[in-house]
């Protein structure tokens, strides 16, 4: 058998490629996303060497997006979606004809058709879900109002899109396209074309919320009762592929918006999060590869070639219509912040983009000088997006404040706290509360960072004092004066960023004593390394006091180190 097939190929020398530029990207101090870009540029056929298949890397980074969106249904309850519904549909709808209408804009200035403006505004009004999802789980957004806000209008937008790509082709001769689908289309026709849309969907919906939401549960309890990890973990992957799968074959609805529904209906299950974990490393792998295959797409010339309508589709995407979602988020009495998140969120495109793209040129709605526009477009703003947050961070910057409190005037720095002999404590989730509720017991003054405003406020109520934001940024740390305390907890469960805390806390003070939690020995080590004077394992923990339960006379020797501890 042949050693080497274009489906080999593809992934190996997109993973290859994507590290080692993702690499080089994060030691510049900028966003792997821009590494991963650049990759698939080098690998796409514009540039000289290697070149991929387009098609294939297609494919497989749609099987990224199904896969992330089925993590996002897993932390996304369809009593978050409803919560928003009021913000999130009204402004997606709207968001979308400004930008359709900002892009028959740029058309008619450039000599082109109405409905070829068309659909290049469309294509130009719905954002990258990778992208934004991606830039949401990197701030730990997800979970707040404002990533709700900002998933649910993403999910408006599948649907918006998901109708457009079956009008269309129904509509492709009365908008004066090459008449793909075949004869003229009365009024009549194009309702019933949009109803039977509608319906598909609501039938998808329907069938999710009735049958899938005692199906898919039941599925994975049983599965989960084999005790097979390797079957329940294989259990999940079909799941998420085969409800996206079937959600775009028999109902048209996208293959995106299929997995979110699964993943939303087995939120409600508590294996929900066994089930996030095991797809973690695959939806991690298949995203990278989404970004490779969008950068084999780009074609460099267009630069040189169009550089005024290039730079006005990039406007209207980075600018355009990010002010509308602003504008129309405040005007709904969101706070700014909020508005600031919806708005460099939706600073880009990207898959839905490039389908409407191939659509429109197949049909005749779109010249391929468009279709560049658009490739073109979505390159630039995905490499631009985390300035647009970047920006977003210098316009309302982490400041001290109680959670849930209404925006204030952004702050030049975060003020140090008077605390003085006190306890910090990273995180307050599972294990954060059960420390905090003991030093609230004990009466131990004690500072809490958090990002999550629903978990600072669970703290400030535990008579803790609160930062909001990440206490791996110097700045916040610096604010919980660890130069004068007496002991930090480090209570989340993300060990590199732990590493990084712990690092910052021992530089400011070398006599703190840091205590952390850890998941392996491998953590364990890195945490001792950077800095940590006690380490903590909880599966040691556990099984030590299994132990002393079973064999009561292994207490007898107070002298002796426990197992679960490592101290420097």
């Amino acid at each position: 058998m042949p050693h080497q097939t274009p489906l080999i190929a593809m992934i190996v020398i997109g993973l290859v490629l994507a590290f080692i530029f993702g690499a080089i990207a994060q030691r510049l101090r900028i966003s792997p996303l821009v590494g991963y870009l650049l990759a698939g540029v080098v690998a796409g056929p514009s540039t000289p060497g290697f070149v991929g298949d387009a098609s294939l890397a297609h494919e497989l980074a749609e099987i990224g997006v199904i896969l992330l969106m089925f993590g996002v249904g897993l932390h996304f309850s369809l009593k978050d979606l409803l919560s928003v519904k009021g913000i999130a549909i009204p402004g997606a709808v709207v968001q979308i004809a400004v930008a359709t209408l900002m892009g028959m804009g740029l058309a008619f200035a450039l000599g082109w058709p109405w409905a070829q403006g068309f659909v290049l505004g469309l294509a130009l009004s719905t954002a990258s879900t990778v992208v934004l999802l991606r830039a949401m789980q990197e701030r730990r957004l997800l979970d707040t109002e404002r990533g709700h806000i900002a998933v649910g209008w993403l999910i408006v937008e599948d649907l918006a899109m998901v109708v457009a790509l079956v009008l269309l082709p129904a509509l492709a001769e009365t908008m004066g396209g090459n008449g793909a689908a075949g004869g003229t289309q009365s009024g009549l026709d194009l309702l019933k074309v949009l109803g039977i849309t509608v319906g598909k969907v609501a039938a998808f919906i329907a069938l999710m919320l009735i049958v899938g939401r005692r199906v898919i549960p039941w599925i994975l309890h049983y599965i989960a009762h084999t005790g097979s990890r390797e079957l329940f973990r294989l259990a999940v992957l079909a799941l998420a592929l085969g409800t996206a799968y079937a959600a775009a074959t028999l109902f048209g609805v996208s293959f995106a918006l299929g997995a979110f529904f699964a993943g939303m209906i087995l939120a409600e299950s508590e294996l929900s999060k066994q089930a996030a974990n095991e797809t973690l490393p695959l939806r991690d792998a298949f995203a990278v590869l989404f970004f490779v295959s969008v950068g084999m797409l780009f074609d460099p010339k267009i630069v040189i070639e169009q550089p005024l309508p290039l730079l006005a589709t990039v406007a209207i995407i980075m600018f355009g219509k990010s002010l509308a979602a602003y504008v129309i988020v405040r005007l709904f009495g969101h706070p700014t912040s909020t508005a600031l998140t919806i708005s460099a969120s939706l600073a880009q495109i990207g898959e839905f983009s490039f389908i409407l793209a191939g659509l429109g040129v197949a049909l005749g709605l779109l010249p391929t000088e468009g279709r560049d526009l658009i490739l073109a477009g979505a390159i630039i703003s995905i490499m631009l997006n985390p300035l647009a947050f970047a920006l977003l961070e210098r316009l309302a910057p982490h400041r001290p404040q109680a959670a849930g409190a209404p925006d204030a005037a952004p702050a030049e720095s975060i003020p140090v706290t008077n605390l003085t002999d006190h306890a910090i404590l990273i995180g307050y989730g599972r294990v954060g509360s059960l420390v905090g509720a003991g030093l609230g017991a004990a009466h131990w003054p004690f500072l809490v960072i958090e990002e999550i405003p629903e978990l600072a406020e669970a703290a400030r109520r535990d008579g803790g004092d609160i930062i909001m934001g990440n206490a791996s940024n110097p700045e916040v740390l610096k604010a919980a004066n660890p130069g004068q305390a007496r002991v930090l907890f480090v209570a989340i469960p993300q060990a590199f960023e732990a590493g990084q805390i712990v690092a910052q806390a021992r530089a400011a003070n070398p006599n703190l004593k840091i205590i952390a939690r850890a998941h392996s020995d491998a953590e364990v080590e890195h945490l001792t390394k950077h800095g940590a004077s006690l380490t903590i394992m909880g599966e040691r923990e556990i099984a030590e006091g299994m132990l002393e339960e079973a064999l009561p006379w292994r207490t007898s020797d107070a002298s002796a180190e426990p197992a679960i501890t490592v101290v420097m």
